[in-house]
């Protein structure tokens, strides 16, 4: 088994659902079941699949959740980007935001990318 909290992806994952978490605390009332879910669910997602394919014996079933939380921080990046266009939240946290998911795709890209090769 791995140590997820060893790796870089998962700190900046658990970083970014921490961001989402206190971003939509401001959104309005009526997105509580809408876009406020869907995106905390999707930020919890990410550091969850990373921390449950790390529990997995084989390096398929770890790629595979690695895949999975690649694709739903690239999901919850468009997500962001509906919320700063329908005016949410200000720019500065949606700039700070979108740089922390950026970074997050850059270092959870490479270690799927790298999971492929082996």
């Amino acid at each position: 088994m791995r140590d997820h909290t060893k790796l870089r992806a998962f700190e900046l994952a658990d970083e970014v659902a921490i961001l989402i978490y206190r971003i939509t605390r401001g959104f309005p009332k009526e997105e509580i079941y809408g876009l406020t879910a869907q995106m905390r669910r999707g930020a919890v997602s990410v550091p969850s699949n990373i921390v449950e394919g790390c529990a997995r014996e084989s390096q398929d079933e770890y790629l595979r959740f690695l895949e999975i939380a690649f694709s739903s921080l690239r999901e919850l990046h468009y997500q962001c980007g509906l919320a700063k266009r329908l005016g949410y939240s200000d720019e500065h946290d949606f700039a700070a935001l979108d740089s922390k998911i950026q970074e997050t795709e850059k270092v959870l890209g490479s270690l799927v990318r790298s999971m492929r090769k082996i």
